[in-house]
């Protein structure tokens, strides 16, 4: 889809005026957001997306619409980890919940400034270096084969690398109840929990980028297709982490719907690239592929579901 760099003005600001506008009107005190008020944010954040992507398919036509949703839906999916590690540092650092949405404010500003450098540098190399489809496929069937068998367990974020690191480098102080991310004691600067806090969601969220931006190249290399997609869906991230916080470990099932999901996507870089290098017309299609991360998905929560129920009835 081409578009001018006028688009590409006003969608950034756009997304600058809903940053400022969340933090300095939606937000303004520090308040745990309630689950009617988050869910209602995510509803907004989804229906402003597929109100863009009925804009992208005015504008461009039904071939960028679908490719737009379908990295919409993919990114949605995949960004779910990233829920589960907001539950993880939040608890190990012990952030009061009215404090949380700052930080993942924060958070969310720095993912999407590293997700557009990750988005341009991908299509660039990906344009230039064709054969990257092969590696980039193969990785992602490798990392969903490898999610997919992953044991479950508990973690513990004190024997995290990153923790360590952190500790090592920073002259920090987790006493702090002001949810300032520096402090100054006796004329020395701080690290504060908060700072690590974010530090910590920032640096999981880059390696959660190296398996979902290939996986979204996978579905288009419009920059701008996949830069709208992968923003749509960080942005809605923070209201939905406070609508879903108390029932995501419920559903167990999802995770085997990622590797799926990410196995599937791998498998299609390859074969589509085979294919085109055969001279053959087959491709799959994005529109199969969406069926397939709407399929699992509905299937992971469904089942989840049915089986937390079953073990309510028989406790």
């Amino acid at each position: 889809m081409e578009v001018s760099i006028g688009y590409w003005i006003g969608f950034f600001v756009f997304v600058m005026v809903m940053l400022a506008l969340d933090l300095g009107v939606f937000h303004k005190s520090d308040e745990e957001p309630s689950v009617k008020s988050s869910l209602l944010w995510s509803a907004f954040w989804i229906g402003l997306a597929f109100v863009f992507a009925g804009g992208v398919w005015y504008f461009g036509g039904k071939a960028p619409a679908v490719d737009f949703i379908t990295a919409y839906l993919l990114e949605k999916s995949l960004s779910i980890d990233n829920l589960f590690i907001f539950i993880l540092v939040f608890s190990y650092f012990k952030i009061a919940p009215k404090y949380q949405h700052r930080i993942l404010f924060w958070g969310v500003f720095g993912a999407l400034v590293m997700r557009v450098i990750f988005i341009f540098g991908g299509a660039a190399l990906l344009h230039r270096f064709e054969w990257l489809m092969y590696i980039f496929g193969a990785f992602l069937v490798y990392t969903g084969v490898k999610m997919f068998f992953e044991k479950e367990g508990e973690q513990d974020l004190n024997d995290s690398g990153m923790i360590k690191l952190f500790r090592k480098f920073l002259p920090i102080k987790e006493d702090v109840t002001v949810p300032h991310f520096l402090v100054k004691e006796n004329g020395k600067v701080y690290a504060t929990q908060f700072l690590l806090a974010l530090l910590f969601i920032e640096a999981s969220d880059l390696l959660f980028a190296v398996d979902s931006i290939p996986a979204v190249l996978a579905v288009t290399q419009d920059t701008f297709i996949v830069v709208t997609s992968n923003i749509f869906a960080i942005m809605g991230l923070r209201s939905l982490y406070f609508a879903l916080a108390s029932i995501l470990p419920m559903f167990r099932y999802i995770k085997y719907a990622l590797a799926g999901i990410l196995a599937f996507i791998g498998v299609k870089m390859i074969v589509n690239e085979v294919s085109k290098m055969m001279g053959s017309s087959f491709q799959i299609s994005n529109i199969l592929s969406l069926a397939v991360i709407v399929g699992s998905l509905a299937i992971a929560i469904v089942a989840s579901i049915i089986v937390s129920r079953r073990e309510e009835k028989q406790a």
